[in-house]
């Protein structure tokens, strides 16, 4: 039995009903969250024990492939490993290099949030975990990048190093939509902060190593094939049965389970490449796992810790795809409107429907139904189209002219852009 119950990518889309609200609690379907909440003791207890016991199973580990490499195929010793930056020698000796150089530079993210109130003491005794890794130490602080969905709702946080050693930890900034953290603490006790690699660079078939914490058990790592550079995944940022966005991501068979999102994927340089975020899990799927790529981790890195959040513009749109099969629910069901469906042509069957217009699109005379099928020159045939358009290639300011059917007719308003509003 799991100790955790992580929401893992499914093919299975979630339904939902007509005015789901736009404001987003969760994270995509596609992702690897923390997982189940439990006592903050029995929480402690399992990363403090595996902080431990892993410790103890990578040195019998590493210490059975040496014997084996120096018995069996020559291969060097400990005491004249190749230096770790160099590609020559056996991909096992790498290997062990590789996590002897990154794996102290990992850490386990425990997230609590509020418990019940008992006896008029309100106790953080609910918890989740995940991982992340050292980047950079300035100014007597070291900063952690993680997964947002690691930290998300957290009312406290701690970071424990792979030899148990507990430090708390400041949520510098965070980012829901490419699911970026980057948490602080106090660089006294850190030693080891990873090496950045090129993830432009990555060559298919290529060895990593992920590192992180899944199921509680620190430290953990496992190996794998880079299997697919640069794929993009679609995701449901509301998980409301809605693709709409696209996550940039490298594939690797190399075993990602509950816990590891926000941990290290390293290549044999010992270079971090990117954090690991999510997998597949269904039935008969193995070995689907993803990490964003760490040349786009360091750019949301950077913003986060500038300004504590990523500045994108703000329309004020929730939409739902036109063609999708819940963008009329509500109005087959009459009990609950009585309302007609909104009117088209017959040659208009793509576009992103409007179910909640608030902010600049509210400002410019857009209502709830409208049919959007243009942004400025740009056709939208879906919420993912009109979403990608907005974000990458307009800016807080600009304005956007927006073309969209209302009872059957073809009319447009522009809007000027805005800064996204803080979520509460």
């Amino acid at each position: 039995m799991a100790l955790f119950d992580d929401d893992f990518y499914s093919t299975k889309v979630r339904s939902s009903k007509r005015g789901v609200s736009s404001s987003r609690k969760s994270y995509p379907s596609l992702r690897s969250p923390a997982g189940r909440k439990r006592t903050q003791a029995s929480m402690l207890k399992v990363v403090l024990v595996s902080a431990v016991t892993s410790a103890v199973t990578v040195l019998a580990v590493m210490g059975g492939l040496l014997w084996y490499h120096s018995n069996y195929s020559g291969a060097a010793t400990a005491s004249t490993a190749i230096p770790v930056q160099q590609t020559a020698g056996s991909p096992y000796e790498q290997l062990i290099q590789v996590a002897d150089k990154v794996r102290p530079a990992v850490v386990s993210i425990v997230n609590y949030q509020e418990g019940l109130e008992e006896q008029d003491i309100t106790a953080l005794d609910e918890s989740a975990l995940g991982s992340g890794v050292i980047f950079r130490k300035d100014g007597g602080k070291a900063y952690i990048v993680t997964n947002n969905h690691v930290i998300s709702g957290a009312d406290e946080v701690d970071a424990v190093l792979t030899d148990g050693t507990m430090l708390k930890a400041n949520v510098v900034g965070a980012d829901f939509i490419s699911d970026i953290a980057v948490l602080s603490v106090d660089s006294k006790d850190i030693d080891t902060i990873a090496a950045i690699g090129d993830s432009d660079q990555l060559q298919l078939g290529e060895t990593v190593m992920a590192i992180g914490n899944p199921l509680g058990f620190n430290g953990t790592m496992t190996s794998g094939i880079v299997s697919y550079d640069n794929r993009l995944i679609p995701v449901s940022l509301n998980q409301d049965g809605n693709y709409d966005w696209e996550q940039n991501v490298i594939q690797t068979d190399a075993a990602i389970n509950e816990g590891n999102s926000g941990g290290a994927l390293v290549n044999l340089r010992g270079e971090l490449i990117g954090i690991n975020t999510m997998k597949i899990s269904d039935t008969g799927v193995e070995g689907l796992g993803f990490a964003i790529p760490i040349n786009e981790v360091m750019d949301y890195a950077k913003q986060l810790m500038a300004d504590g959040k990523i500045n994108r513009p703000y329309l004020g749109v929730y939409s739902m795809d036109l063609d999708s099969q819940y963008a009329y629910r509500s109005y087959d069901e009459e009990e609950e409107n009585d309302a007609p469906k909104p009117k088209l042509p017959d040659d208009v069957t793509q576009g992103a429907i409007a179910m909640e217009v608030s902010g600049p699109a509210q400002e410019a005379g857009l209502k709830v139904d409208d049919v959007i099928v243009q942004l400025d020159k740009q056709k939208i045939t879906s919420t993912l189209d009109l979403r990608k358009y907005l974000y990458n290639q307009k800016k807080i300011g600009d304005d956007i002219k927006i073309t969209y059917y209302r009872d059957g007719k073809k009319d447009s308003v522009t809007a000027k852009l805005q800064e996204t509003p803080d979520r509460d």
